[in-house]
Order: C-alpha cells, then sequence, then structure tokens
C-alpha cells in the first residue's frame, strides 16, 4: 500500500490513477490518512467492487443464503427480474450512493 500527501495528488493525479490499479493509494491531510484511492484495471474490477459494496446487494445474498440453510429455495430469476424492472439493477452501478466497504475483503 503506498502513502502519498495530499499536495502531491493534486500535482499528478493521473499517475496515481495507473499505481492505483495495481495497488491502493493512501492519501494523506496533514500527515493524517484522509482517503484511499482505488484503482480498476478493467470493468470487471469495477463491478466486483460495486457489488462487494452494494449493502441491497449483500442484503440480498444473506437473505438467499439464510433461506438455504432453512430449507427454502430463493428464486433469483424472478428477484433479479423484478430487479431490473424497479432500475436496481443494473442501472444502480452508477447511481451516486456512497459505497461500503466494510465486506471488503
Amino acid at each position: 500500500m503506498m502513502k502519498i500527501d495530499l499536495t502531491e495528488i493534486k500535482n499528478q493525479s493521473p499517475e496515481y490513477l495507473q499505481m492505483a490499479e495495481r495497488e491502493e493509494v493512501v492519501i494523506n491531510r496533514h500527515g493524517r490518512p484522509a482517503g484511499v484511492l482505488i484503482g480498476f484495471g478493467s470493468e470487471d474490477d469495477w463491478l466486483d467492487y460495486f457489488l462487494e459494496n452494494d449493502l441491497r446487494f449483500l442484503t440480498r445474498i444473506e437473505s438467499a443464503r439464510q433461506s438455504l440453510r432453512e430449507g427454502r429455495e430463493s428464486d433469483w430469476r424472478r428477484s433479479d427480474s423484478n430487479n431490473i424492472s424497479r432500475g436496481i439493477y443494473p442501472s444502480a452501478m452508477h447511481s451516486e450512493s456512497k459505497p461500503r466497504n466494510k465486506f471488503r475483503g
């Protein structure tokens, strides 16, 4: 993990974006961590990140797992078509919601 100062990223952001494709870049402000720059090498990487940090998606996965543990089946096809018709997926990938990094491993 690379650490840089905020003033450095202001001047050289394209270079740090390229670095972020390989490793997370911690941005410091006044010597303290203020954020993390995470790059995506491909659209698949972006989709993985989005799903890993989408609380709605994680909740649905946990609900399906619980149903299976209880011996009930989860009809993901019906759920998926409902989500598409309600505009939850895949258009949610472009939403302005803040990612939740709680489940990132």
